[in-house]
Protein backbone atom coordinates (compact mmCIF):
# COMPACT_ATOMS: atom_id res chain seq x y z
CA UNK A 1 0.00 0.00 0.00
CA UNK A 2 1.12 3.51 -0.84
CA UNK A 3 -0.93 6.42 0.50
CA UNK A 4 -3.77 3.98 1.11
CA UNK A 5 -3.76 2.73 -2.48
CA UNK A 6 -2.66 -0.64 -3.73
CA UNK A 7 0.73 -0.58 -5.41
CA UNK A 8 -0.96 -1.28 -8.77
CA UNK A 9 -3.42 1.60 -8.34
CA UNK A 10 -0.71 3.97 -7.15
CA UNK A 11 1.49 2.96 -10.09
CA UNK A 12 -1.38 3.68 -12.49
CA UNK A 13 -1.93 7.08 -10.86
CA UNK A 14 1.79 7.86 -11.13
CA UNK A 15 1.82 6.87 -14.82
CA UNK A 16 -1.30 8.92 -15.62
CA UNK A 17 0.17 11.99 -13.90
CA UNK A 18 3.40 11.49 -15.83
CA UNK A 19 1.61 11.16 -19.17
CA UNK A 20 -0.44 14.30 -18.48
CA UNK A 21 2.85 16.06 -17.74
CA UNK A 22 4.34 14.89 -21.02
CA UNK A 23 1.33 16.03 -23.05
CA UNK A 24 1.21 19.35 -21.19
CA UNK A 25 4.97 19.72 -21.71
CA UNK A 26 4.54 19.28 -25.45
CA UNK A 27 1.90 22.00 -25.57
CA UNK A 28 3.93 24.29 -23.29
CA UNK A 29 7.00 23.85 -25.50
CA UNK A 30 4.91 24.52 -28.57
CA UNK A 31 3.66 27.70 -26.90
CA UNK A 32 7.19 28.87 -26.08
CA UNK A 33 8.35 28.22 -29.64
CA UNK A 34 5.30 30.13 -30.87
CA UNK A 35 5.98 32.99 -28.40
CA UNK A 36 2.58 32.52 -26.76
CA UNK A 37 1.62 33.32 -23.15
CA UNK A 38 2.16 30.57 -20.57
CA UNK A 39 -1.44 30.50 -19.42
CA UNK A 40 -2.61 26.87 -19.08
CA UNK A 41 -0.13 24.34 -20.40
CA UNK A 42 3.02 25.52 -18.64
CA UNK A 43 1.49 25.56 -15.13
CA UNK A 44 -0.14 22.18 -15.79
CA UNK A 45 3.19 20.83 -17.05
CA UNK A 46 5.08 22.14 -14.02
CA UNK A 47 2.54 20.83 -11.52
CA UNK A 48 2.22 17.36 -13.02
CA UNK A 49 5.96 17.01 -13.55
CA UNK A 50 6.62 17.93 -9.90
CA UNK A 51 3.95 15.40 -8.91
CA UNK A 52 5.55 12.77 -11.13
CA UNK A 53 8.88 13.18 -9.37
CA UNK A 54 7.38 13.35 -5.89
CA UNK A 55 5.17 10.29 -6.37
CA UNK A 56 8.17 8.42 -7.79
CA UNK A 57 9.85 8.74 -4.39
CA UNK A 58 6.92 7.06 -2.69
CA UNK A 59 7.67 3.73 -4.33
CA UNK A 60 9.66 1.41 -2.10
CA UNK A 61 13.30 1.29 -3.10
CA UNK A 62 16.26 -0.32 -1.42
CA UNK A 63 19.02 1.83 -2.86
CA UNK A 64 19.43 5.31 -4.26
CA UNK A 65 19.72 4.42 -7.93
CA UNK A 66 19.26 6.11 -11.32
CA UNK A 67 15.48 6.66 -10.96
CA UNK A 68 15.95 8.49 -7.67
CA UNK A 69 18.86 10.51 -9.04
CA UNK A 70 16.77 11.59 -12.03
CA UNK A 71 13.94 12.47 -9.63
CA UNK A 72 16.21 14.70 -7.54
CA UNK A 73 17.66 16.34 -10.65
CA UNK A 74 14.18 16.91 -12.03
CA UNK A 75 12.97 18.52 -8.81
CA UNK A 76 16.00 20.83 -8.70
CA UNK A 77 15.45 21.85 -12.32
CA UNK A 78 11.72 22.34 -11.71
CA UNK A 79 12.41 24.46 -8.62
CA UNK A 80 14.53 26.75 -10.79
CA UNK A 81 11.79 26.92 -13.42
CA UNK A 82 9.22 27.78 -10.76
CA UNK A 83 11.42 30.56 -9.34
CA UNK A 84 11.95 31.94 -12.85
CA UNK A 85 8.23 31.90 -13.67
CA UNK A 86 6.54 32.77 -10.39
CA UNK A 87 9.31 34.36 -8.33
CA UNK A 88 11.00 36.46 -11.00
CA UNK A 89 8.10 36.68 -13.47
CA UNK A 90 10.44 35.88 -16.38
CA UNK A 91 12.15 39.26 -16.01
CA UNK A 92 15.51 39.71 -17.70
CA UNK A 93 17.69 36.63 -17.77
CA UNK A 94 15.01 34.60 -15.96
CA UNK A 95 13.10 34.15 -19.24
CA UNK A 96 15.79 32.00 -20.90
CA UNK A 97 16.47 30.34 -17.54
CA UNK A 98 12.82 29.34 -17.44
CA UNK A 99 12.84 28.03 -21.00
CA UNK A 100 16.01 25.98 -20.49
CA UNK A 101 14.87 24.50 -17.18
CA UNK A 102 11.35 23.77 -18.42
CA UNK A 103 12.70 22.05 -21.53
CA UNK A 104 15.23 20.12 -19.43
CA UNK A 105 12.51 18.96 -17.04
CA UNK A 106 10.39 17.91 -20.04
CA UNK A 107 13.36 16.05 -21.50
CA UNK A 108 13.99 14.20 -18.22
CA UNK A 109 10.35 13.13 -18.09
CA UNK A 110 10.53 12.00 -21.71
CA UNK A 111 13.85 10.22 -21.09
CA UNK A 112 12.12 8.15 -18.42
CA UNK A 113 9.23 7.49 -20.83
CA UNK A 114 11.69 6.00 -23.32
CA UNK A 115 13.34 3.91 -20.59
CA UNK A 116 9.95 2.63 -19.45
CA UNK A 117 8.95 1.95 -23.04
CA UNK A 118 11.98 -0.26 -23.57
CA UNK A 119 11.30 -2.03 -20.26
CA UNK A 120 7.58 -2.57 -20.63
CA UNK A 121 6.58 -2.55 -24.32
CA UNK A 122 7.15 -5.99 -25.82
CA UNK A 123 8.60 -5.16 -29.23
CA UNK A 124 10.86 -2.45 -27.77
CA UNK A 125 12.00 -4.73 -24.97
CA UNK A 126 12.87 -7.38 -27.56
CA UNK A 127 15.09 -4.83 -29.33
CA UNK A 128 16.97 -3.86 -26.16
CA UNK A 129 16.23 -6.19 -23.24
CA UNK A 130 18.99 -4.77 -21.02
CA UNK A 131 18.77 -1.15 -22.24
CA UNK A 132 22.41 -1.38 -23.25
CA UNK A 133 21.83 -2.34 -26.88
CA UNK A 134 22.16 0.06 -29.85
CA UNK A 135 18.39 0.55 -30.42
CA UNK A 136 18.02 1.98 -26.92
CA UNK A 137 20.97 4.35 -27.37
CA UNK A 138 19.78 5.42 -30.82
CA UNK A 139 16.30 6.16 -29.46
CA UNK A 140 17.73 8.21 -26.59
CA UNK A 141 20.12 10.04 -28.93
CA UNK A 142 17.26 10.97 -31.27
CA UNK A 143 15.18 12.19 -28.32
CA UNK A 144 18.09 14.24 -26.97
CA UNK A 145 18.78 15.78 -30.39
CA UNK A 146 15.11 16.69 -30.78
CA UNK A 147 14.98 18.32 -27.35
CA UNK A 148 18.19 20.25 -27.98
CA UNK A 149 16.81 21.57 -31.27
CA UNK A 150 13.39 22.41 -29.85
CA UNK A 151 14.93 23.96 -26.73
CA UNK A 152 17.15 26.15 -28.91
CA UNK A 153 14.11 27.30 -30.89
CA UNK A 154 12.19 28.01 -27.69
CA UNK A 155 15.02 30.12 -26.25
CA UNK A 156 15.31 32.04 -29.53
CA UNK A 157 11.59 32.62 -30.04
CA UNK A 158 10.12 33.10 -26.56
CA UNK A 159 10.65 36.84 -26.17
CA UNK A 160 9.55 39.58 -23.87
CA UNK A 161 6.40 40.22 -25.89
CA UNK A 162 4.93 36.96 -24.64
CA UNK A 163 3.67 37.47 -21.10
CA UNK A 164 4.39 34.68 -18.64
Amino acid sequence: MILGLSVATFTLLHVVISLIGIVAGAFALRGMIGNRPLDFWAPLFLATTVLTSVTGFLFHFTSFGPPEKIGVLSLLVLATALVALYGSHLAGFWRPVFVVTAVLAFYLNFFVLVVQGFQKVGFLHALAPTASEPPFFVAQAVVLAAFLALGYLAVQRFHRGAPG
